[in-house]
């Protein structure tokens, strides 16, 4: 699906689809045998929308055909599946150690599926703001209230696109600029152009107070490489054609045609020209913190994404 200025989308469609696919790893790791993250409700996002693109990580056996021509298929998903695992727990610790520290207000940018709100055991008195397009938070919502389940917090749904004026919408809907904050950008980078990335920034800047802290999921330098580009493309087709081959039914995404190949400004680098204190950690060593290191033979395949920690001490 092609990319536009104002485009919006259904949750089995376009970057709706790819939060999916994000849940599908999630919840593959929270059955796996020694889990590093607990995410009940991410299965219960993906039994209410079907099979789909979307459920490559949790869905059926892979074809021992696929497996026989591409060895390395379920050593790679193994990898993509630790990495959106450590990712979350990325995320939600630095959430919680926010909250440790006394900070009472949450803004997840790009919120998707990720059940955040209802799965941490955040402090009395925690407001969080989830901001995205309307329909996966209305999707969110009705999904795990139908599951009978509670958010742990004040949840507030703030519907807005992240490309148009997002910060009116999260003021009015009760945030307190003047007050330190949390905030996280997780899995959303690559879906905006340069521009947008930059505006989003001077924006987290205009609303954040001295003591905000701000985690990132920011692109590392292999994101713009033509060569690992090319590799991956070329890798990917190849699957491609071997599955639609053995099992004509089932997809896989083409995520990378979502994604805005720009020249950008590096995240630490921004955080710290703007007086803030800037922790870096590229993915294989966050991987590696937590045990789950992706074997040798896909190392190359795992996102070189940098997990950016910054904290606002000044004024």
């Amino acid at each position: 699906m092609v990319r536009t200025d104002n485009d919006t989308w259904e949750i089995t469609e376009s970057v709706g689809a790819t939060a999916l696919g994000v849940a599908s790893a999630r919840a593959a790791e929270t059955r796996s045998e020694n889990p590093l993250i607990s995410d009940p409700y991410a299965q219960v996002f993906l039994d209410a929308v079907g099979d789909g693109v979307w459920n490559w990580h949790s869905a059926r056996q892979l074809p021992p055909e696929l497996v026989e021509a591409e060895p390395s298929v379920p050593l790679q998903m193994q990898a993509m599946v630790g990495y959106m695992a450590s990712r979350t727990a990325f995320f939600d610790q630095f959430f919680l150690d926010a909250t440790k520290a006394g900070i009472r207000q949450a803004v997840i940018l790009a919120a998707g599926l990720d059940a955040r709100s209802w799965r941490l055991p955040w402090p009395d008195g925690t407001t969080v703001y989830e901001l995205d397009q309307p329909r996966v938070l209305e999707f969110k919502l009705a999904t795990l209230t139908e599951h009978g389940a509670q958010p742990a917090c004040d949840r507030v749904a703030v519907a807005v696109d992240l490309r148009q004026d997002w910060p009116e919408a999260l003021r009015r809907a009760g945030f307190d600029p003047s007050a330190p904050s949390v905030w996280s950008a997780e899995g959303l980078m690559p879906y905006l152009p340069a521009v947008a990335q930059e505006l989003l920034f001077e924006r987290v800047q205009e609303l954040t107070a001295p003591g905000s802290r701000v985690a990132v999921e920011a692109l590392g330098p292999k994101f713009l490489d033509p060569e690992f580009r090319a590799r991956r493309r070329e890798r990917m087709e190849r699957i491609r054609a071997l599955m639609a081959k053995v099992d004509p039914g089932r997809e896989i995404p083409r995520t990378d045609e979502l994604w805005y190949f720009e020249e950008r400004e590096d995240v630490g680098d921004w955080f710290r020209r703007h007086g803030w204190d800037v922790t870096v950690t590229p993915s294989d060593e966050l991987m590696a913190g937590y045990g789950r290191r992706a074997p040798k033979e896909v190392e190359d395949q795992v996102p070189g994404n940098l997990f950016v920690a910054a904290h606002r001490t000044g004024g």
